[in-house]
């Protein structure tokens, strides 16, 4: 081949290498030149806590009333509002009372005769001016007057529907002018009402948890309160972090052999009333007893398939992947079973923009003295 040929070649694509070297040192150096991403970093906490599950379940009322009549007639007065809390013995509705007041005149008028009559059987007795026959009978007429006056004033009451119990009253189901009907057993319904203070929360309980459960129990290990019961936790779905606090109060006597699962009744105190019946409610029970725990932010765990790891900071400022095993949440943290160890620092915030071996610029995160917020240093 020409050598002139290949000279000149070789300085057409000379200055194109050159370029070529020339521009990738320089990406090189600019790579170089950019700082280390900023992530935020927290310690793993050791404290003694007590791990809860938590359960789906729906308020109820303790005590729950419907309404009915016991005399019948037209209803006069409706002296409620729907919604209205009640108190126990305020009327409710009033029946026309007039044809039991007719009846209760009468009761009482043939009381006192009879009463007057029984008075004097003694006298006439000893006078001989009666028989004994008759004493008896005087007597008779008596009790069944006194009875029958008994009666009348008791339909004469029952005239004033009053509540049985405190609670919230449903809707009047029927108003002034209707007919209702006292006799039992077909008695018209006139509204329901419901006990708000306190009230229960029914939930589901898995098999597995509800046997982890019974053992701690009778190993004494779960932390009753002062009134040596069993504490649980309540919130709304509307609400966070469990305000409510609660006792189980039972669990159903068999297992539902078709969910595998067994009923448990939780009571908690509704003072301000605001907890109504059939709202959704998230429970917690305790399902272990107080020992010490490793936790981390919840943000901090990553997920490679089927395993799940933190990135831990090491002391040249780098990130280290760190395979961990996983325990429930308890107060938004993720409790830690293994992997990791007290005072260890790792990624709650950056996660994305890292990898293994990365050098970091790291800020770190802390809980404030309440434990309720975060502050952050640079580090």
């Amino acid at each position: 081949m020409n050598k002139k040929f290949i000279r000149s070649v070789l300085l057409s694509i000379l200055p194109a290498v050159a370029a070529g070297v020339i521009t990738g040192c320089q990406r090189g150096a600019a790579q170089q030149s950019l700082p280390p991403p900023a992530v935020t970093v927290a310690p793993v906490v050791q404290k003694e806590i007590i791990e809860w599950s938590e359960f789906t379940g729906r308020v109820e009322p303790v005590d729950s009333v419907e309404v009915r009549p016991r005399v019948s007639g037209y209803i006069q007065e409706v002296r409620f509002q729907s919604g209205q809390l009640v108190k126990k013995g305020d009327v409710l509705f009033v029946i026309d009372p007039r044809w039991n007041q007719a009846v209760f005149d009468q009761r009482q008028a043939e009381y006192e005769q009879a009463r007057r009559e029984e008075a004097r059987t003694a006298q006439l007795l000893a006078n001989q001016a009666i028989s004994t026959e008759e004493a008896d009978a005087r007597k008779a007429r008596y009790d069944e007057a006194r009875a029958a006056l008994d009666s009348a004033r008791l339909d004469l009451e029952y005239t004033q529907v009053r509540a049985p119990i405190d609670g919230r009253v449903s809707r009047a189901l029927l108003t002034q002018g209707n007919y209702v009907s006292g006799v039992a057993g077909s008695a018209s319904l006139l509204t329901t009402i419901v006990s708000v203070n306190p009230v229960y929360v029914y939930a589901d309980v898995d098999e597995d948890s509800y046997l982890k459960f019974s053992d701690l129990v009778r190993a004494k290990k779960l932390g009753d309160d002062d009134g040596g019961q069993i504490p649980v936790k309540m919130e709304l779905a509307d609400e966070q972090g469990y305000p409510h606090t609660g006792h189980i109060e039972s669990f159903d006597n068999h297992l539902n052999p078709d969910t595998g699962s067994i009923l448990l009744r939780a009571v908690f105190r509704n003072d301000d009333s605001n907890i109504t019946p059939g709202l959704f409610a998230r429970i917690r029970i305790p399902l272990s007893d107080r020992h010490s725990a490793l936790l981390v932010d919840d943000r901090a765990i990553g997920t490679d398939q089927s395993q799940k790891f933190v990135l831990t900071l090491t002391r040249t400022n780098t990130v280290a992947y760190q395979p961990v095993q996983l325990g429930p949440l308890v107060e938004g943290q993720r409790i830690i079973r293994s992997g990791l160890q007290a005072g260890e620092e790792i990624v709650v915030n950056g996660l994305e923009r890292v990898r293994p071996g990365m050098p970091v610029t790291a800020d770190k995160e802390t809980l404030n003295a309440s434990g309720a917020g975060r502050q952050t240093a640079s580090r």
